[in-house]
């Protein structure tokens, strides 16, 4: 892995894009890898597409994600506090920061879309450390690489078992927790409808932020371009403090940030990570009848 971001590393952002497109045609067109999840997935989120249009997508698709893993590997190199502007586009700059310097705790939220890891570094490039809670990879070596990367500057891991405690502690401070909402969550969590399919959510995302009445900010961050051209964008912010705020429970608040995720993939389909399933098993039969209800 070290060999393979060396070689990206010296490699022209426009090599890094030829490398990308490469590799999309022998992953989505040669190999076919994950072709029916993809394809189920695209389906279901858009079932007036056509095959073609689908074909079309996973390739893209697949391009973005090389192309991610080649930005990933460039941006302590190229994103620094003096020259950000020259890659990264926020229109919304006054509303993302003024957000995050409340004397207040955040919840940071998005979704498997864009380039989550280039925002969370962005984050950190301009000063505000972040605290994510990612799943320990197996490999050791390979976890304490990336890592070390999250924590250049300042993105924190906390593990994804057994790190309720130090969430907590860092809301409790004020501090910013990073998340990502598109996660399944088994059997018992919080069902709500994901492009019109019922999808199980973690409880745990809007507790945190009902709890400690810390805003919850869905963040995009979308490709606009070539290699490392972005836009960073605020989708929604909900406020327990505010007035007009009507997500005062976990399923009323997992609702509303799933519609925010649904949002923002629907602008740009092929940056999502159709790869992952995101529809695993079946609600239970009292939250399916209320999921129906609500529709």
């Amino acid at each position: 892995m070290r060999l393979t971001i060396a070689l990206l590393q010296a490699l022209p952002p426009q090599r890094c894009e030829q490398f990308a497109e490469g590799m999309a045609v022998v992953c989505g067109s040669w190999l076919g890898m994950r072709a029916k999840t993809v394809d189920e997935n695209l389906t279901m989120a858009f079932p007036d597409s056509t095959p073609d249009e689908r074909r079309q997508t996973t390739r893209a698709m697949w391009r973005h994600l090389f192309l991610m893993l080649a930005e990933i590997a460039h941006a302590p190199r190229k994103i620094h506090i003096v020259n950000w502007r020259e890659w990264i586009a926020m229109p919304q700059i006054e509303a993302c920061l003024s957000g995050v310097m409340q004397n207040r705790p955040v919840v940071m939220l998005s979704g498997h879309y864009g380039n989550f890891e280039l925002g969370g570094y962005t984050l950190g490039v301009f000063g505000f450390p972040s605290h994510t809670i990612a799943r320990t990879l197996d490999n050791p070596l390979l976890d304490r690489f990336v890592n070390d990367f999250r924590g250049r500057t300042g993105q924190h891991i906390l593990p994804k078992n057994g790190s309720g405690e130090a969430a907590q502690q860092l809301l409790e401070a004020g501090g910013i927790l990073a998340l990502l909402g598109d996660q399944a969550a088994g059997h018992k969590a919080c069902w709500v409808d994901f492009f019109g399919r019922p999808a199980s959510t973690h409880k745990a995302v809007a507790l945190f932020s009902l709890t400690y009445d810390a805003p919850m900010m869905v963040v995009a961050t979308r490709r606009t371009g070539g290699m490392m051209e972005y836009e960073i964008e605020l989708v929604g912010v909900a406020d327990p403090l505010a007035k007009e705020f009507e997500q005062g429970s976990i399923p009323l608040m997992a609702e509303w940030y799933t519609r925010q995720l649904e949002t923002m993939i629907r602008k740009a389909p092929d940056q999502y990570w159709w790869v992952h399933n995101r529809w695993k098993g079946t609600p239970p039969n009292r939250k399916a009848k209320r999921l129906e209800q609500a529709a």
